[in-house]
């Protein structure tokens, strides 16, 4: 569970983002119009770059270094987006429909997550449209610290955070609540930059993160990949079940309290 003083920020937070997707909205998101601009092809010679970085462990990622570390990926992903914006709602019901909603949602949602995550010493190193792909590094020494930070930071994105943003949502705009899936997947993952020159961008590459991506579909579920359900630390009359479930073809553990403790 949280702290009070962190749902106090979470809600501060929240609030703020509402606020301030409100002002973009009326300030011109509310136009939004395809346009034929293009972007000319970078041609300049390939030179190497060191980019800042977001990546645990890697302030700074160099194009001539390649480094391989262990990850916890985290996405988090908002369920049923598309329906939010493509089916409009009953004014009777809700202030507020379509691209309107789902963009007040996200521009909470996604923040909050993100801080929600920092609690835990996560870091997010992308915003995914209705998600955010996140990740924890594994220290071979300390791989339980790794394992328990990522599981709370998501126990606290479904249950303190979401919870919270619903309330506030409702109370704002009279929306329905929203779902959140998170998927957690254990690998080997490269540091690279990605992109076209002067425009790259650190990232960690490892089947951790499609892993991680098709697990997060559920509902309000926690799910864990085999890898990361392999390494999860035991002991006698542990208060997690594991329960196999496949989704979107990748073989996962959906994580429960039992109910019996």
């Amino acid at each position: 569970m949280m702290t009070t003083d962190q749902r106090i920020e979470i809600s501060d937070l929240i609030h703020v983002m509402l606020d301030n997707a409100e002002e973009k909205w009326m300030n011109g998101g509310n136009r939004l119009v395809i346009t034929n601009e293009s972007r000319a092809l970078d041609s300049s010679i390939y030179k190497s770059e060191t980019i800042g970085s977001s990546i645990p462990g890697h302030p700074l990622v160099n194009d001539d270094e390649v480094k391989i570390d262990e990850f916890i990926a985290l996405v988090a992903d908002m369920r049923d987006s598309s329906n939010h914006l493509m089916c409009a709602s009953s004014h009777k019901k809700t202030d507020i429909s379509g691209l309107q909603r789902v963009f007040y949602e996200t521009s909470a949602l996604l923040p909050a997550i993100a801080k929600t995550i920092s609690y835990e010493n996560g870091n997010v190193t992308e915003y995914l449209g209705d998600g955010v792909l996140a990740f924890f590094k594994v220290d071979k020494e300390e791989k339980n610290k790794a394992i328990y930070a990522a599981h709370r930071a998501s126990k606290n994105i479904i249950s303190d955070t979401r919870t919270i943003l619903n309330s506030i949502i409702h109370e704002r705009y009279r929306l329905p609540e929203i779902s959140v899936g998170v998927g957690l997947a254990y690998s080997k993952a490269m540091i690279t930059l990605v992109g076209l020159q002067g425009e790259k961008h650190p990232k960690a590459f490892g089947e951790c993160v499609f892993r991680a991506t098709k697990l997060s579909n559920g509902n309000n579920l926690i799910m864990a990949d085999e890898n990361l359900k392999a390494m999860w630390p035991t002991s006698k009359g542990g208060n997690l079940s594991f329960n196999k479930k496949i989704m979107n073809g990748v073989n996962g553990f959906v994580i429960n309290r039992k109910t019996n403790i």
